[in-house]
């Protein structure tokens, strides 16, 4: 396939996006057409997905509804400013998706994705505090081995260090992320210690002040850094400080939004309400570039000042709502609902729990960890070569017939949520013979 596609393709023009270009080029790994749980290769071999493409497939792929619903739009109404300008769609969708959230988070704003959620989420929590007089709140606090996208805010919140090294960063700080696998080694679904690392943020509240601080910013679950759960009481006490505090508190839901924890959205598997959540992946079954922040009502309100022709909120994107991703987000809304998919998660997942965690007598195996329908498994690093064994896993699994997903030594999966319990099974059945056949 590899010299076919050399001959065949100019991989030159394309500079790809988190990948080591020239090693891709060098040995290109293709991917050229895709339904339900499998993707297919250009020779037509098939490719079970374990991960849901990047996150976001969470229907399974080749959905006509969606499909259908974006040609349908495309005739229609193919693009519409959203600026002064409305189309019932976006209406449409934004009272859909409040209808799904936590209690109380009843305002939507637009964007095109995951990167865009998080800044507009920053700006929506700054322009807050200054619509009530405390324009001084401008700091952040994220969390280590937190990803947030690649906007300056969000590399910023960030705590994946080789996102942050390059860039010029917004005024920000960072609670100790919850990853203590001495103690939590193994766990199945919430570690059982680490809440009290929440409480960190009192030591950033006396640091910093209180009265410098505009958000909190966490993933519930963080999934980049290799599917880590919140320990158990975490994000109740998170959220208590921030209370505490009068910090903004915000969820990234562009993982684990839309079913993928066994919930609409986490914060309501979790029992903990934030005052902002971002999303984006799931909104469409990842078919077209969209994303959604969710505000609660207090905080759009504060913000609704001054003559009613003047402008709020300085920020919008020319693709704000577009149309067509709205149509794709309905139907979508419509798949999860009629299949039961943003429940799913809940009733597959103790199958899921046992199928990973039956790989701990695998080699090289660290630790396991799953929560819902995300699961990750580490691997010993080979000697001063950090990654090579997990890239060597990914490459392997490939020519087996499974994609994954690999950070560091860590291989992460997340399978589209109408995955079987017999797909389950296969899935880690080539895991295990991949992970026998690593030297």
């Amino acid at each position: 396939m590899n010299a076919i596609l050399r001959n065949t393709l100019d991989l030159d023009a394309w500079w790809m996006p988190f990948t080591a270009n020239r090693q891709f080029k060098a040995a290109p790994r293709m991917l050229a057409s895709a339904n339900g749980m499998f993707y297919r290769t250009p020779e037509g071999e098939p490719v079970m997905d374990g991960v849901s493409g990047l996150w976001c497939v969470n229907a399974g792929h080749g959905r006509p509804e969606i499909a259908e619903a974006v040609g349908r739009q495309l005739m229609e109404l193919d693009y519409a400013p959203g600026f002064q300008m409305g189309h019932p769609l976006g209406f449409t969708l934004a009272n859909r998706l409040t209808a799904l959230a936590p209690e109380g988070l009843d305002r939507i704003f637009f964007t095109n994705s995951g990167s865009e959620s998080v800044d507009t989420a920053l700006k929506i929590a700054i322009a807050y505090h200054r619509a009530r007089g405390e324009g001084q709140r401008t700091k952040f606090i994220g969390r280590e081995k937190g990803y947030h996208g690649v906007g300056f805010g969000g590399i910023s919140v960030g705590g994946l260090v080789n996102n942050r090294r390059l860039f010029p960063l917004l005024p920000a700080d960072h609670l100790p992320h919850t990853h203590l696998p001495a103690v939590n080694g193994f766990s199945r679904g919430q570690p059982a210690h680490g809440a009290e690392l929440a409480d960190e943020l009192e030591r950033l509240v006396a640091l910093h002040g209180a009265e410098t601080l505009a958000a909190v910013i966490v993933e519930p679950v963080a999934g980049s850094a290799g599917v880590l759960p919140p320990p158990v009481g975490y994000l109740d006490r998170l959220r208590a400080l921030c209370s505490k505090h009068g910090i903004v508190l915000i969820f990234d839901e562009v993982i684990t939004g839309f079913g993928r924890t066994g919930a609409p959205f986490a914060a309501q598997r979790f029992g903990v309400t934030p005052d902002i959540m971002t999303t984006a992946k799931g909104i469409t079954n990842g078919a077209l570039p969209m994303g959604a922040v969710f505000v609660r009502r207090e905080l759009h309100d504060a913000v609704m000042k001054g003559p009613p022709e003047t402008i709020e909120f300085f920020h919008g994107y020319t693709y704000s709502g577009h149309p067509v991703a709205c149509a794709a987000a309905l139907a979508t809304l419509d798949v999860y609902e009629r299949d039961g998919l943003l429940t799913r998660a809940a009733v597959i997942g103790d199958h899921w729990a046992d199928a990973i965690h039956a790989l701990r007598d695998a080699p090289h195996v660290t630790d396991i960890r799953n929560f819902g329908l995300m699961g990750a498994i580490d691997l010993q690093s080979r000697p001063d070569a950090v990654g090579a064994r997990a890239y060597a896993a990914m490459v392997e699994a490939l020519k087996q017939g499974l994609l994954i997903r690999i950070t560091g030594d860590t291989i992460a999966l997340s399978p589209p949520l109408i995955i079987s319990e017999a797909e389950i099974d296969e899935l880690f059945a080539t895991l295990r013979r991949v992970l026998e056949g690593l030297g």
